[in-house]
């Protein structure tokens, strides 16, 4: 089996910002448009080979996506990433709502007299 196999986009996505080092990563990158390792090394307290680990993680998670600009790889958020795991937050937030307004209505019925 490969690992593309195992591979679970929602768990994926939502496990990869779960660090506050990804995230603000996220955030930088937001802000900018796009960035390189180096430019959000130097907005991080982090070393840009910790960056580049971070941003290996986004990708794989498909919340960044990176291009070659020359000798640079820029890098920039993909909102679409998140696209799979909304659609599946949606369906578990409509299964709940079914379930709370089944519960009030067993609630409300219920005649103690």
């Amino acid at each position: 089996m490969t690992a593309d196999a195992d591979r679970d986009p929602v768990r994926d996505v939502l496990s990869a910002p779960a660090d506050p080092t990804r995230r603000r990563i996220l955030d930088v990158l937001a802000a900018h448009g796009e960035a390189t390792a180096t430019v959000l090394a130097a907005e991080l307290p982090v070393s840009r080979q910790a960056i580049v680990e971070h941003l290996a993680v986004l990708d794989r998670a498909g919340l960044v996506a990176g291009r070659r600009a020359g000798r640079e790889a820029r890098y920039a958020v993909r909102p679409a990433g998140l696209g799979a795991t909304a659609r599946w937050m949606d369906r578990i937030a409509a299964d709940w709502d079914g379930r709370l307004s089944a519960i009030k209505r067993l609630a409300e019925d219920d005649d103690p007299a």
